[in-house]
């Protein structure tokens, strides 16, 4: 073989050769040739795109747009390899703004199915019509019917290349696949109406959603009502970058990363730095092995990303990869701290819009979350904590507590009372469903009634009956404060009797020396020995159990990579869950109603507190409906 190659002559590739080789990088399946279309419908100003399938997309795909067209004279040129409109020079291509630009795609698909490319441009007389096949790649021209715009016409894709079509899934996972591609660029662009057929039958109707209200019947469309009634909302402009879109809440995840979308200047892109921003920000308010929900647009200079590093175009590169990474976890992280119990049962969180500002708003590092903590240790009320833990325990082993009460709203605490009780009343005989005057007043998670097993504390607030695992619900509390006060202290370092030698590559070594100041703040000592080695004087007090070489050289990795690193947050955020998990109430702790009242209280104040260190949910809201579902009433 190895001879055959080396007497071997160099010649240049056939065109239709090189097209179908161009192919097996541009149209993997029916679902390629549509992002493909559908993209440069969009690049041609279209404002309605109507898509025709057949058998999976293997049959027929029509998409019609009311784009600007294509002129007679330039279809012919639509169809060879390079040929675009969109791009002129070098300059264009380092700011791109069109979706598609590489001119390769009509080439490609016409070199492995039965292409037609019917056009009309705005001051045309009529539309012209150029058909081409993939076994002589001689294009046809002839005068057509259309109105303004562009139809493309795909039909028996592959069918030079059985190869190829046999490694087709079958009809219904490759219409899937093409229908996904069409959901993620309708969330794209809300100013544009799609219709989606399929053997006859239609699936999608998008119409143009020029306000929130919309769009937000757009994103429940594609992503489920579901999605939009349990999504946090956010918008947040700074330095430049503009994120914008819906975050799900810890609680409403998946068993499989199917509901992200992620949009870079309007093109959908998976790349790994903007998951790894995302996997931080709900770190520890997520359940293993699940993944968060998302759907969020990102608005750059178009100079600061370069989107000409993949054939797909799925992945992007940021010329400040850093920056873009901290601002994407400051604010989703900063978001979902927010939230509070009352936002959960607001019943429509689509109607509220987050606007971090100053430091929340982007200016995160790789100590972000301790800078966080610290920001709101200064904006802590004064007052005591409702549920205090004292430092001497019971002859049990557990804490004692001692409830101060705090009243969350404007309302006197002689007026509260007074709606409390009014709340907890006997509704009047003649108007049994009308709501209780004061109810405004009612705390979010209600009042307790009765602790259940020594585990959950039952409570009633306005919508009906909520349950808390109170060991979950204290175990977050704690964890909390235990976060902000190490904040507040900062991190005393531990100095190593025998320093510890870590042999690493030389660019890992100038890594360690530009970071130096950030390793010092989070208690490390690291001193550079010679080119390829680092000596680790000092770790953190807290992490002295901890394996120093492991984890000063996965940091080192993830700076490499990401610019930042979480991993030493990380595991001091484990050792301060241990912790919290220690101290917190262990189940058949008796506790009084002034205590688990007390509880609800700093639940209503804490951040995160809907999920436990773990991601479990530490409460959950059974409504008026829910229970009568239970024992069927109204039926």
């Amino acid at each position: 073989m190895n001879q055959v190659l080396n007497t071997a002559r160099i010649e240049l590739l056939s065109p239709r050769l090189a097209n179908q080789i161009a192919a097996g990088e541009v149209v993997e399946r029916p679902a390629s040739v549509i992002k493909e279309l559908l993209e440069n419908s969009l690049d041609s100003g279209a404002k309605r795109i109507d898509v025709d399938v057949e058998q999976g997309g293997v049959k027929l795909l029509r998409v019609r747009d009311d784009g600007n067209g294509i002129s007679a004279d330039d279809l012919p040129l639509a169809l060879a390899r390079h040929a675009t409109s969109k791009i002129r020079n070098l300059e264009d291509l380092e700011q791109v703004m069109s979706l598609g630009f590489r001119g390769e795609a009509l080439a490609s698909i016409s070199s492995v199915a039965r292409l037609t490319l019917t056009s009309r441009t705005r001051d045309a007389d009529q539309a012209w019509q150029v058909e081409t096949e993939g076994r002589d790649m001689a294009p046809r021209v002839q005068p057509a019917a259309h109105p303004v715009g562009t139809s493309v016409e795909v039909r028996d894709l592959f069918f030079n290349t059985p190869a190829r079509r046999k490694f087709l899934k079958t009809e219904k996972t490759e219409f899937d696949h093409l229908q996904e591609v069409i959901k993620r660029l309708a969330l794209a662009r809300f100013d544009v109406a799609f219709h989606l057929r399929h053997n006859g039958k239609t699936i999608l109707s998008l119409h143009e959603a020029h306000d929130d209200a919309a769009r937000a019947r757009r994103v429940a469309a594609i992503c489920g009502a579901g999605f939009l009634e349990q999504a946090l909302p956010i918008e947040i402009e700074r330095n430049g970058l503009h994120l914008w879109g819906w975050v799900g809440l810890p609680t409403f995840n998946r068993s499989q990363a199917d509901l992200q979308y992620f949009f870079v200047n309007g093109r959908a892109v998976r790349d790994k730095l903007v998951a790894h921003a995302v996997r931080q920000a709900y770190r520890d308010v997520l359940f293993n092995g699940r993944h968060p929900t998302f759907a969020l647009f990102f608005e750059v200079d178009p100079a600061a990303v370069d989107v000409n590093v993949h054939p797909t175009k799925h992945e992007v590169r940021f010329r400040d990869g850093r920056m873009v990474h901290d601002f994407l976890y400051g604010t989703l992280h900063r978001a979902l701290g927010d939230v509070r119990p009352e936002d959960q049962l607001a019943g429509s969180v689509t109607t509220a819009i987050v606007r971090p500002s100053g430091i929340e708003a982007g200016e995160f590092g790789p100590q972000g979350e301790m800078r966080l903590a610290a920001n709101a240790l200064l904006e802590q009320p004064q007052a005591q904590p409702a549920f205090n833990t004292s430092s001497g325990a019971s002859a049990g082993g557990a804490y004692q507590y001692q409830y101060t009460p705090r009243v969350q709203s404007a309302v006197p605490a002689a007026e509260a009372q007074a709606a409390y009780k009014e709340f907890f009343a006997p509704l009047p005989e003649a108007n049994a469903n009308a709501l209780p005057a004061g109810q405004e007043d009612i705390p979010p998670l209600g009042y307790a009634l009765a602790q259940l097993k020594g585990i959950y504390i039952l409570s009633e607030n306005a919508h009906g009956l909520v349950l808390v695992d109170m060991h979950a619900a204290h175990e977050r509390i704690m964890y909390e404060r235990l976060k902000i006060a190490m904040a507040s202290e900062g991190l005393s370092g531990q100095p190593l009797l025998v320093p510890e030698s870590l042999a690493v590559s030389q660019r890992e070594a100038d890594c360690a020396e530009e970071h130096a100041a950030w390793f010092q703040r989070l208690g490390f000592e690291l001193q550079r020995l010679g080119p390829e080695t680092l000596a680790i004087r000092q770790i953190p007090a807290l992490l002295k159990q901890a394996e120093a070489n492991r984890l000063v050289g996965d940091v080192l990795s993830d700076l490499m990579e990401y610019g930042t690193s979480d991993r030493i947050q990380a595991h001091l955020n484990e050792l301060l869950g241990t912790m919290a998990c220690h101290g917190a109430i262990r189940a058949n702790r008796r506790l009084a109603l002034p205590e688990m009242n007390g509880l609800l209280r700093d639940m209503e104040n804490t951040e995160r507190s809907g999920q436990c260190n773990h991601g479990r949910p530490t409460w959950t809201q059974l409504g008026l409906d829910d229970l009568d579902k239970l024992f069927l009433r109204g039926r």
